[in-house]
């Protein structure tokens, strides 16, 4: 057994994944929706929106987000946050837990 915390402090953080435990995928937590363009060429991204309310932009459509959602970003979807309450906490997987698996993406892509 092993509990980890996510730091309230902190917009963004890892908590467990292959670098650190036998998992297969990678867990981490955001307190704000971090405005990042990105795409994943691997990952498959899955966001649990447990707080707030936010607005993500995947490829050229915004989706609304709220507590209970869940969205799963596949692989080669751009994609990045363009707003967020100021209470909004999301859990977010990576599978598989790829460390690196980013890369940047420029704001035409997303229609920005």
């Amino acid at each position: 057994m092993r509990i980890e915390r996510s730091d309230p402090n902190v917009d963004k953080g890892w908590l467990a994944g292959r670098w650190n435990s036998e998992l297969d995928f990678s867990i981490g937590y955001a307190n704000t929706g971090v405005n990042e363009p990105h795409v994943h060429s691997e990952v498959t991204e899955i966001f649990l929106v447990a707080r707030g309310t936010a607005q993500m932009r995947i490829e050229a459509q915004t989706i609304a987000l709220r507590p209970g959602d869940v969205l799963i970003v596949h692989p080669g979807e751009a994609h990045t946050f363009v707003a967020s309450s100021p209470d909004y906490f999301h859990f977010v997987l990576h599978t598989p837990g790829v460390p690196g698996d980013k890369a940047a993406v420029s704001r035409d892509r997303l229609g920005l």
